[in-house]
């Protein structure tokens, strides 16, 4: 994946005409963000040799960078991969069909995980990758209305056929509650001041274009702030669009099932392309890997020892190799944790 608030449009500071078009495929090269470091980070889940074929779930499947390498790299590996948006299931499926029924797809969120095992015929998992925020290939469909840099219909959804668009965000929330998304998800300052302007300009006329609303951010957001600041839209896109798909509260949700559905030597690891995301990682998976005892003790009292450990220490960023080879890995960050016990039967 790659973040919405990657600078993904040229020419930053001049305000983008009514434009439309897409992006070729491929012309980023969709490559898979540090996709050595994750194999890597997995290989001692995915070669155990107390397990005849290893359980691996994408549940951020995309386009399926990442797993093709991983079947290519593992010849026992079954893989469940997961993603809300059917297109990109679609793609994956084709990309991936000559690994025949190593793989089965699925199409729900990341947070339906358990579920999903269960229609897998899975009991428990040796691991899981995570490669959370809107992947190059959703940025690249213009249509798709993830991309400030294109007119485009509002539209934003992982899913294009659930929930309410970013549109309907911006026609039918109340100031307050624009405002709080903007600054919770985007850290926006100008938060406030941008909604007003939303619901001075929606009584005008409702919102259907990207390019309206961008225009209303360079004419609401100080000219100082547009010239060092990068692009005005970047904040406000990525709101709406956490918004839309409540990222968050899935990601909060999706965690302890899949720690739970690990077997005692997997492993998890999840990329984060923004601070919310990773701190609200970084939080489970300190919770996980501290002993409950109280301090002090000479040792720790019986059903206290964590049951997993850390294996990267703090958050992994891309080296320059990684920079060069593919620049939208530059915000990623990337944790990587292990069970190394199972939990305690009451």
């Amino acid at each position: 994946m790659t973040p919405q608030d990657d600078d993904n449009s040229a020419g930053a500071q001049t305000p983008p005409s009514r434009r439309s078009g897409e992006r070729r495929s491929g012309e980023h090269g969709h490559v898979p963000v540090m996709a050595r470091r994750i194999i890597e980070s997995l290989r001692p889940a995915l070669s155990n040799p107390t397990v005849a074929q290893p359980v691996f779930v994408d549940a951020t499947l995309g386009a399926g960078g990442h797993t093709e390498l991983i079947l290519r790299e593992f010849g026992s590996v079954r893989v469940i991969g997961i993603d809300r948006d059917a297109a990109a299931l679609d793609i994956a499926a084709t990309r991936l069909a000559d690994f025949g029924n190593r793989i089965t797809f699925h199409q729900a969120r990341f947070d339906e995980l358990p579920a999903v095992l269960a229609e897998a015929g899975a009991d428990r998992i040796d691991a899981a990758l995570f490669d959370l925020g809107v992947s190059s290939m959703q940025l690249d469909q213009a249509d798709r209305g993830f991309a400030y840099a294109v007119d485009a219909p509002l539209d934003m959804r992982m899913n294009p056929e659930a929930g309410p668009t970013a549109a309907d965000v911006l026609n039918t929330y109340s100031h307050g509650d624009i405002a709080r998304i903007l600054r919770e998800y985007g850290d926006e300052r100008f938060a406030g001041k941008i909604a007003s302007a939303i619901v001075r300009e929606r009584e005008r006329e409702p919102f259907t274009t990207s390019a309206r609303l961008v225009e209303l951010l360079y004419a609401t957001i100080p000219a100082a702030t547009r010239r060092t600041g990068g692009h005005p839209a970047k904040r406000t896109f990525q709101a709406l669009r956490v918004e839309v798909n409540g990222e968050l509260e899935a990601l909060r949700q999706a965690l302890p099932g899949v720690l739970a559905s690990l077997r005692v030597g997997g492993r998890v690891a999840m990329m984060s392309y923004q601070s919310l995301e990773d701190t609200i990682v970084k939080r489970e998976f300190a919770l996980r890997t501290t002993s409950t005892s109280p301090p002090g003790l000479p040792v720790e009292l019986p059903g206290t020892a964590p049951r997993f450990r850390l294996v990267t220490r703090g958050a992994e960023r891309p080296d320059q190799q990684e920079l060069d080879t593919n620049p939208r890995s530059a915000p990623v960050r990337v944790r990587v944790i292990e069970r190394i016990a199972e939990e305690e039967v009451r």
